[in-house]
């Protein structure tokens, strides 16, 4: 029989852990098969009969691409099969499902998805979390399901209210930058918040001349996004990152730049960022240049 598990890396793991334990296992204490080792030939000899009951073998196909023979071989007759397979393809699935079962794991990634699986998790811990503190985790470990739930395991140990500024004293770690944030920061005369957005990038190692490309790049969305607004009529996201080939965040996030900016004003920030870009191309130091930049587009 198949046990088969789809979805967060963590989460997955951990529903694995549970439908062992209903099983009277312990997913520690099961053979287990992962990466190279993962063949029809290697898990033969783990699901032969055994005088002390059905065989059970944990299978991991994380970067894995089973083959035909494999498949076959998950689905040997008196033996429990149970697979981790993050990406659960729809033919992998259908497999699991004739021979079994198929759990398909949440996968939240985005912010607010992350965020609201905390909120939930905390409650299941006994910790109420404020918005602002489900949101700031939220942030730091994006889909680190692992990383965020070791941090909250830790809040129980420490005394509410979980506010923000509570859960970032006992967490101890800043967002990660963002480059749509810093710009869209810098355009509605927030340096203070800008600068903070790059200080971060830099700090975790994001590559000066990147950032400079990456702020060039989002910028030109910006100069095309204003000119589709002059053309009137309303303007979906949807229908922008259409017109200008790109995904919708980033043309949600150039609308949103391009609608509180004038045409002279994009003119002039256009200047500056050229300017930048000579600056750091006669060896000027990058990181100055571009908190230069920063406070230039807040004006």
């Amino acid at each position: 029989m198949i046990l088969a598990f789809s979805g967060n890396r963590f989460l997955i793991e951990e529903a694995a852990r549970e439908a062992a334990q209903v099983r009277g296992l312990h997913l520690r204490d099961l053979p287990r098969l992962g990466g190279e080792d993962v063949s029809a030939a290697g898990l033969a000899p783990l699901l032969a009969p055994s005088l002390f009951g059905e065989a059970a073998v944990l299978v991991d196909l994380d970067g894995v691409r089973p083959d035909k023979a494999l498949l076959e071989a998950l689905a040997t007759p008196g033996a429990l099969v149970m697979v981790l397979d993050p990406l659960g393809a729809a033919g992998r699935v259908k497999q699991y499902q004739q021979h079994g079962e198929h759990q398909a794991v949440p996968s939240p990634s985005k912010t607010g998805e992350v965020s609201a699986w905390a909120t939930s998790r905390a409650k299941r811990l006994g910790l109420k979390l404020e918005v602002g503190a489900a949101t700031y985790l939220a942030e730091v470990f994006g889909a680190d399901l692992a990383g965020l739930s070791a941090e909250l395991n830790k809040l129980t140990f420490v005394g509410g209210p979980f506010s923000r500024e509570r859960v970032e004293g006992v967490v101890g770690r800043e967002p990660p930058g963002d480059s749509f944030a810093m710009l869209g920061a810098a355009t509605a005369r927030q340096p203070a918040q800008a600068l903070a957005h790059l200080r971060r990038l830099i700090g975790s190692g994001e590559d000066p001349f990147k950032l400079l490309g990456a702020v060039v790049w989002q910028y030109s969305l910006v100069a095309r996004s204003l000119a589709l607004l002059q053309q009137g009529g309303r303007l979906s996201e949807t229908g922008a990152a259409q017109q200008l080939g790109v995904k919708p965040y980033p043309a949600k996030k150039a609308l949103e730049v391009a609608r509180r900016l004038s045409e002279p004003r994009i003119q002039v920030h256009l200047g500056h960022i050229q300017d930048a870009d000579l600056a750091m191309k006669r060896g000027l130091d990058a990181g100055a240049v571009l908190e230069r930049l920063m406070v230039q587009l807040s004006l």
